[in-house]
């Protein structure tokens, strides 16, 4: 296998295969009802469609008079009051009827005056000159009958209750969760010599992007042990993660493994810290190669493996002012850059002026990816060039791709 940099693939362009795999997976995968309780996190298995126009009247989004807005006052108003429980009466022209927040207007009413700027005298309503549509949530404006309003494979958030349930929806079929094997590799772990670091956070993270992980111990640096290791354990879950052995040492045996076992997709990404990921699909499961040392292997998966769980790539940020200089290493990679954020000034961590002290101009991934204490950035900055200090940069949140 070549190690040459030409190799490589963009993390766009591994985000690309990434896509098409989850896809394929998600085809084969079983369906299952949840409740709307249940929704968050889960996959959709099928696009829903609105059956029916929303809202179906016009309704009032205010306590107070509903009439025609074109009429002149006074009006007269009519004996009762309409809730939103109630069929909407009709009126006549220089009428009005008293409404509740939520009922549906009467046909002929097309404006709400509202209750704090009315003047009743008897049963004459006089008040504020109104547009039409005023204090109205009309007929349509919501959803029209036929949108796609949910697309396949499109993965559920809790707020997405709400508008299911106005749907008419009380459960709709997901996809069921995948089951992730985690499998640590490296003598120095398996002998307990060194802590796995990786495989806690690992786990964490495939269930909070909405799927079942396990962990599965460890395997020495040994390539019977590591190959038999992936093989049982591809029989037995949807998705393998293993961490370490990933790069080109001479015991870096996984994605050896993985050639032998089935097709590797892809191996080493241009981002760093976290190169080294190998995605590889397997005849029983998909894989991911991640690296074996810590903020790599957080970084490499957040920006990489996440959208195979989730079906989402997009990386919100917020804008913030660098508050150092900082150069880069070699040209030909994005550099995920770890800052903390204080009063919107973003201070790279790892750089000599901050808590963790790695580095004093060029950004060292390589040493930054084996400090724990990196993972108390509250996010990172994306880039393929050298950061100024003084200049406004986007920072991605850490919340946001866990």
């Amino acid at each position: 296998m070549s190690h040459d940099h030409g190799d490589m693939c963009w993390r766009t362009a591994a985000i690309e295969t990434v896509q098409q795999v989850r896809a394929a997976v998600l085809s084969e995968t079983e369906t299952e009802a949840v409740g709307l309780d249940d929704v968050s996190g889960r996959v959709l298995a099928e696009s829903i469609t609105a059956s029916r126009t929303l809202p179906e009247y016009d309704r009032a989004t205010m306590d107070g008079y509903a009439f025609d807005a074109t009429d002149e006052y006074p009006l007269t108003v009519v004996e009762g009051e309409v809730y939103p429980e109630d069929d909407p009466p009709s009126i006549d022209e220089g009428e009005a009827v008293e409404i509740a927040t939520g009922a549906s207007l009467p046909p002929e009413a097309n404006a709400v005056l509202k209750r704090e700027e009315s003047t009743v005298d008897g049963d004459q309503l006089t008040g504020t000159t109104l547009e039409v549509g005023t204090y109205t949530y009309e007929r349509g404006s919501n959803v029209e009958r036929g949108e796609v309003l949910f697309e396949r494979g499109e993965r559920l958030s809790p707020k997405d209750a709400v508008f299911l349930g106005d749907l008419g929806y009380d459960s709709v079929d997901v996809r069921a969760r995948l089951s992730v094997g985690v499998l640590a590799t490296g003598t120095e772990i398996h002998e307990g010599r060194q802590s796995d670091l990786d495989s806690n956070m690992l786990v964490g993270l495939v269930r909070s992007w909405g799927h079942e992980a396990t962990y599965e111990g460890t395997v020495p640096d040994e390539y019977d042990r590591v190959r038999e290791a992936i093989a049982d354990l591809e029989t037995e879950y949807d998705v393998l993660l293993t961490t370490g052995g990933t790069s080109v040492g001479h015991k870096d045996h996984v994605v050896r493994a993985l050639s032998e076992l089935g097709e590797v997709r892809f191996h080493r990404v241009r981002v760093r810290p976290g190169k080294p990921l190998a995605l590889a699909e397997l005849p029983e499961a998909v894989a991911f190669a991640v690296p074996g040392k810590p903020l790599g292997a957080h970084t490499i998966a957040t920006l990489v493996v996440r959208p195979f769980f989730t079906g989402e790539s997009t990386l919100p940020s917020l804008e913030a002012t660098c508050a150092r200089d900082v150069e880069l290493g070699p040209e030909g990679f994005e550099y995920a850059v770890p800052v903390t954020l204080d009063d919107g000034e973003a201070l790279p961590l790892g750089h000599a002026d901050s808590a963790l002290r790695v580095y004093d101009e060029t950004f060292d991934p390589s040493v930054l990816s084996s400090s724990t204490r990196a993972t108390r950035a509250d996010g990172f900055v994306l880039t393929r060039s050298a950061l100024d200090g003084g200049e406004a940069v986007d920072v991605v949140p850490y919340p946001v791709v866990e």
